[in-house]
């Protein structure tokens, strides 16, 4: 059984309904009593009652971003008692408050959301849920927990701390007792890749060990080349190397490359691209491993709006509701487990 599948059976398959509970506590008909019973222990994985569900998302021209859609789209193709209102992907901030717009006046059973920007989306989502729609807040956090119904995000923070964890571990196999550890972050103005750094920097203290040095680029190519480029030509010397997005990790292998240094130390990357996947399981570049920050999670959103939709929950939690947070959790990938994860490597 695969990764995906095995998310799949806990969020979409090993599901099941604990919606009503409310209905269940406060009426007195034995027939709306017996209704909400037997909701609350139907499997979700077979059909229940149909749920329109409205998706909005950044522009595809990353792509984790891509992958984002991909799979909120076809995880809602795996059920026939769903309906998936998607619209086009985009970074205009008044255009995607537009599209959450149109969504309530078409009156959706539940929104899925990942914001390009979550304080500028925070008022239409709070509208959204005051309309009584749902809101499940995918990864960029709105300013006001009133905004969602539940979140479900990455853990970047965690992010760091599995790429630091990592490093000192072999780091203390290949007995480098000062290592000279470099970073390239993302975009500093965000607060991913503050999180992202301060977990790598945690995790490098608990075990005596630093940053050496470290830039930002803005998750391209053509940025991580370049940064790349000149921590190469500052550092004569390094041991291991953190990149925090697989797609920039591209330009950073390309600049270790061309400085002819992809013997000297080892690299770790970030979110879990098939590409890395790809040379992790080669073991032919610096690239040893990549920590997940999985675009899955738009599947496992999906999953959770149709059980917001139809008042259902979580049939291996002891509550009976959907829980108000879930935060994925940032596994390394390695040549001894990448097989197992390349099916949520994204393209």
């Amino acid at each position: 059984m695969t990764v995906l599948d095995r998310r799949r059976l806990l969020i979409g398959g090993a599901v099941a309904g604990a919606g009503a509970l409310a209905a269940a506590c406060t009426s007195n008909s034995p027939a709306e009593s017996k209704n909400t019973a037997d909701q609350r222990t139907q499997s979700p994985a077979s059909p229940g009652k149909h749920v329109t569900i409205g998706f909005t998302a950044p522009a595809a021209n990353h792509g984790w971003t891509a992958a984002i859609s991909e799979n909120a789209k076809t995880q809602a193709g795996r059920y026939s008692d769903v309906t998936l209102k998607a619209t086009e992907g985009t970074n205009d901030v008044n255009q995607q408050i537009q599209q959450v717009q149109t969504m309530i006046d078409a009156k959706v059973g539940a929104l899925v959301i990942l914001p390009f920007d979550g304080k500028a989306l925070t008022e239409i989502a709070k509208k959204a849920m005051a309309a009584g729609i749902p809101v499940v807040n995918l990864d960029r956090e709105f300013a006001d927990p009133l905004a969602y119904r539940t979140l479900i995000k990455g853990d970047n923070h965690g992010m760091g701390v599995s790429a630091g964890n990592f490093i000192a571990k072999q780091m203390a196999a290949k007995n480098v007792s000062k290592p000279v550890i470099v970073e390239v972050a993302g975009l500093d103005n965000l607060q991913l890749t503050q999180d992202r750094s301060a977990g790598f920097k945690a995790a490098l203290a608990a075990h005596g060990l630093s940053v050496t040095a470290r830039q930002a680029a803005d998750f391209t190519a053509e940025t991580g080349q370049k940064v790349t480029s000149a921590l190469l030509q500052a550092n004569k010397k390094i041991d291991a190397l953190w990149n925090h997005d697989d797609d920039q990790g591209i330009g950073v292998l390309a600049a270790i490359r061309q400085a002819s240094r992809d013997k000297e130390f080892l690299m770790v990357g970030g979110a879990g691209s098939r590409n890395a996947m790809t040379a992790i399981k080669a073991d032919n570049t610096p690239l040893k491993a990549t920590v997940l920050y999985s675009p899955s999670m738009a599947a496992s959103a999906i999953s959770l709006a149709r059980l917001l939709g139809q008042g259902r929950g979580l049939t291996d939690m002891v509550e009976h509701e959907v829980p108000a947070q879930v935060t994925t959790y940032s596994a390394v990938v390695t040549k001894d487990n990448v097989d197992d994860y390349m099916v949520v490597g994204f393209a």
